[in-house]
């Protein structure tokens, strides 16, 4: 009997140690980046994008069915946007003093006043709107619906729809770039799209070669460089101009975000597998990871401080594997922001 308990606990430390190994895909490089706060978030959501605003220092987090607002710097909660069924993401429009909800349990827009949180409205948009963002040199709003391939584009100034965009695909996260483009990338077609923001339509199609069911976007403006997350567990460097892939770096499982610091050249890429993997370009031109932060399992989104250099990264414990589909609910209390800096 004492040898039957002796090989399984073995067993289970080995389980453990591969778990380990496979989360990070190595020994976590040592590096500048460690966690130097902790918020915690009341109630038992789990939560899906979130968002900085650095001009109140307010920090908005998802939380299936309302947001949480936080202050930035000490993580107090300063409010609550309620009635988001199936929230997705948050996107501001600072200039015109409102901010934007995807409420994909809906299929809505909700708009709040920045100030005040006080709602002030919903827009109907295509199925599941997920991924949101807001472009302030022409005041419009678009929205990604993961259900009816589309993007609802809304004129936010006015508040109304103005177009939908077909996509080949299921769109994911969005971003733009300073030359009147928009990038999706397309989970389902393995690809990425550019559209013409003033003509609200598809310029060109591109095939990520070496990167599966891209989620996650990032945008290096200056250095006309994209960073898309792949489910293959690699980074796919890409030209915005082209959309060739020029590289692809090994990250974490299961990543849903990607950030890129102007300032400092970092990118970081949040997986669900527990790695926050922070890259950065080599002498030679090439990205590289610089440091894989263990990171709590199921925090594969994050939102990016451009005004501190840090990352919040949401996370809990689950009443189940929080990789699993359907997804685990959030075990009551343990639900927290982290604050990732040097």
């Amino acid at each position: 009997m004492r040898q039957v308990l002796k090989s399984l606990i073995l067993s289970a430390c080995v389980v453990l140690t591969t778990a380990f190994v496979s989360a990070a895909d190595a020994k976590p490089s040592v590096g500048p980046f460690k966690v130097v706060n902790k918020f915690a978030l009341e109630g038992e959501g789990r939560w899906d994008y979130l968002v900085v605003d650095n001009d109140s220092r307010r920090l908005f987090v998802s939380r299936s069915t309302h947001v949480a607002v936080l202050d930035a710097d000490s993580g107090a909660e300063l409010g609550d946007i309620p009635n988001t069924p199936g929230v997705h993401g948050v996107a501001l429009a600072s200039d015109l003093g409102v901010g934007f909800v995807s409420d994909g349990g809906e299929n809505k827009v909700t708009i709040f006043d920045l100030k005040s949180l006080e709602v002030l409205g919903k827009i109907d948009t295509g199925g599941n709107p997920d991924s949101i963002v807001y472009h302030p040199d022409t005041k419009m709003l678009f929205v990604q619906n993961g259900k009816t391939n589309s993007s609802t584009v809304i004129d936010a100034a006015n508040r109304k729809v103005v177009a939908t965009i077909p996509m080949p695909g299921r769109p994911e996260f969005t971003v733009y770039d300073d030359k009147g483009n928009l990038y999706i990338n397309i989970e389902d077609k393995s690809s990425l799209v550019q559209v013409d923001i003033a003509g609200k339509q598809v310029k060109a199609t591109w095939p990520l070669a070496g990167c599966e069911e891209p989620t996650g976007l990032a945008i290096d403006r200056e250095g006309r460089t994209l960073f898309s997350a792949c489910a293959n567990k690699v980074l796919a460097v890409v030209n915005a101009d082209t959309g060739k892939v020029t590289q692809t770096v090994p990250i974490g499982d299961d990543c849903d975000a990607v950030a890129f610091d102007p300032e400092t050249g970092y990118v970081f890429a949040s997986a669900g597998d527990g790695t926050l993997s922070i890259l950065h370009k080599s002498g030679s031109g090439k990205y590289a990871v610089v440091q894989n932060l263990v990171s709590p399992v199921g925090s594969k989104t994050m939102a990016f401080d451009a005004a501190k250099h840090q990352v919040y990264l949401p996370s809990a414990k689950f009443t189940g594997d929080p990789t699993a589909h359907p997804r685990p609910s959030v075990v009551p209390g343990s639900a927290a922001v982290l604050v990732i800096g040097k």
